[in-house]
C-alpha cells in the first residue's frame, strides 16, 4: 500500500496576498500613474546608487511668478526647492509627500476619487516607535498635494481629489454630470451646486440658448437674482462661488467662456476684496500660477459695483463702509498689479475707491429698492456696455 504524503509543515512560510490586478486604466489616468510610478523610481535609483533622495518642488510665490502680458495671465516661473530626505528641515516633508503619491496611485488605480480631508485622515497615522504623527492638521496636508500637483504637472482632478462644493448656477442651458441631465433651468430657489471636478471627461455641456454669464460674488445676491428671475428675463447663466471662487467654480467658467464662446460679467463688491476677486478669475492667482491655462478667463468684465455709483446711482449715506487701514493698503497693492496698473480705467477706479475713503457692497443696492439691482442697476450697464476689462 502506498505511503500516505505527510502534511505540508504549518511552521513554512506562505506566500503574500497579492492585490487583484487593475484592469486597464483610461489613458489619462495610465499617464498619471506613469508619473507617480516616475517619481518613485527617480527616488529608488537615487538611494541605490548611494545618493541621498531629493524630490525638486517648483516654488509658489510671487517671486516665481510672472505676468504673461500677451496671453492675459499669470504663469509659473522655473525656480525650484529642493526637499532632500537627510535634512531635518524637509525630511518630515518628504516623507509626507511619497505618503500622498501612494495614495493618489491607489484611488487611481481602484477608479474612486476622494475628498482633501479623505486622503488626509488615509496618510495621517503615528510613525511605529514614535509619538510622531505623520500629519497633525490638514493645514500640513493640503499643500502637500499641491506640491504634487505642480511637480507631477497633474491637475487635482487627474490626482482623483476632490475639494467641497462650494457655488451654485441656474440658468438656459442643459449640462451633464456624468451622465445625468441637468436642466439648469428648471433648478428651484436652490440652484445646481458646482461640483470641484468639471472636466470634461467627467461634465459636459447640452442644449445651451445663454448669451452670457453673469458671476456674482455671493450666495445672497445670487439669490436676489435667482428670485427674480434675472436668467430667464436676461437669457443668461446665473452663478456664484461664495465668495473668493473656488476651482471648481472657475474652470466652469472659463469652459464657458472657451468652449461656448460666452462672456463672463462679474458683479463684486466695491472694495479690495471684490478687485481682487475680479483679477484671481480674470488672471489667475499667485498660488495656482501653474494652472492659470485651465482657469484663468482674460476677456472677463468687471460690471459693478464701481466707486462712481454712489453718485451716479444717489445711493444714500447709509451704504458706506468705511475703509480700514488694511483695505487701504489691500487696495495699493492691488493697484501695483501690472494688469492694473498698466489699465487707465481701472487705476481711475482705485484711485476713486481711496479718495472716497469708504467702500460698498453689491447688498447696499438694496437701499433704493429690492430688486433695484436685478431690475435697474445690471441691465442698465449691460445695455450701455458700461464694464470695465
Amino acid at each position: 500500500m502506498a505511503r500516505k504524503p505527510a502534511p505540508k509543515s504549518s511552521s513554512k512560510t506562505t506566500a503574500p496576498t497579492t492585490r487583484k490586478p487593475v484592469g486597464k486604466l483610461p489613458e489619462r489616468d495610465a499617464k498619471t500613474v506613469g508619473k507617480l510610478v516616475g517619481l518613485a523610481d527617480m527616488v529608488s535609483k537615487r538611494s541605490m546608487g548611494g545618493k541621498e533622495p531629493v524630490i525638486q518642488i517648483p516654488l509658489r510665490t510671487r517671486t516665481n511668478t510672472n505676468w504673461n502680458k500677451k496671453k492675459g495671465i499669470l504663469e509659473m516661473g522655473d525656480a525650484k526647492a529642493d526637499r532632500p530626505l537627510f535634512d531635518l528641515k524637509t525630511a518630515k516633508q518628504f516623507m509626507q509627500t511619497m505618503l500622498h503619491a501612494s495614495t493618489i496611485k491607489d484611488l487611481i488605480e481602484q477608479g474612486k476619487t476622494s475628498s482633501l480631508r479623505g486622503v488626509f485622515y488615509k496618510a495621517k497615522h503615528t510613525v511605529a516607535g514614535t509619538k510622531e504623527n505623520t500629519f497633525d492638521t490638514q493645514d500640513e496636508s493640503d499643500p502637500i498635494l499641491e506640491d504634487l500637483e505642480v511637480s507631477l504637472g497633474a491637475l487635482r482632478e487627474e490626482l482623483h481629489i476632490f475639494a467641497s462644493t462650494r457655488g451654485n448656477l441656474v440658468g438656459n442651458i442643459t449640462i451633464i454630470d456624468k451622465g445625468d441631465e441637468i436642466n439648469a433651468r428648471r433648478m428651484g430657489s436652490g440652484g445646481w451646486g458646482i461640483p470641484s471636478i468639471v472636466e470634461p471627461s467627467t461634465l459636459q455641456f447640452g442644449k445651451c440658448d445663454a448669451k452670457f454669464v453673469l458671476h456674482v460674488e455671493k450666495d445672497t445676491v445670487w439669490q436676489r437674482f435667482n428670485e427674480d428671475r434675472f436668467w430667464e428675463e436676461h437669457n443668461c447663466i446665473l452663478t456664484h462661488g461664495g465668495g473668493q471662487p473656488p476651482r471648481g467654480c472657475r474652470r466652469l467658467l472659463q469652459r464657458l467662456n472657451q468652449e461656448l464662446k460666452l462672456p463672463i460679467i462679474c458683479v463684486l463688491d466695491c472694495d479690495p476684496w471684490g478687485h481682487y476677486i475680479y483679477s484671481v478669475i480674470k488672471q489667475g492667482s499667485i498660488s495656482l500660477a501653474f494652472e492659470s491655462s485651465r482657469l484663468a478667463i482674460p476677456d472677463a468684465k468687471f460690471l459693478g459695483i464701481r466707486s462712481k455709483d454712489y453718485e451716479a446711482c444717489d445711493l444714500g449715506d447709509a451704504i458706506k463702509i468705511d475703509l480700514t487701514d488694511n483695505d487701504i493698503k489691500r487696495a495699493k497693492e492691488i493697484a501695483a498689479y501690472p494688469w492694473f496698473a498698466e489699465n487707465r480705467h481701472w487705476r481711475k477706479e482705485i484711485e476713486l475707491l481711496l479718495k472716497n475713503g469708504f467702500k460698498m457692497e453689491v447688498e447696499a443696492m438694496i437701499n433704493k429698492g429690492i430688486s433695484y439691482v436685478t431690475e435697474e442697476y445690471v441691465p442698465q450697464r449691460l445695455k450701455a456696455k458700461d464694464w470695465l476689462e
